[in-house]
């Protein structure tokens, strides 16, 4: 899947991949309101941390990986 967007996915998982996004970009976006829309479409504040948390890995990882110029896995296949 190259685009969740266009995916036939339940509205919580939605909720959830549009909030990582909106975070990546801007980690202001993390609003009350957001929050409780999260919580509407059935995240509990554990799994809002657990996407924070997990956003927040790969977000460092990728910028470590794109900083250094680091071929993180040289095995995998080329896509």
């Amino acid at each position: 899947m190259t685009d969740y967007r266009a995916a036939d996915l339940p509205p919580r998982a939605r909720a959830m991949l549009d909030f990582a996004i909106a975070i990546t970009d801007d980690p202001h976006a993390s609003t009350p309101e957001r929050i409780d829309a999260l919580r509407a479409a059935g995240l509990t504040d554990e799994d809002i941390l657990n996407v924070v948390q997990v956003t927040g890995f790969f977000n460092y990882y990728n910028l470590m990986v794109e900083a250094l110029g680091v071929d993180p896995e040289p095995d995998w296949p080329a896509r």
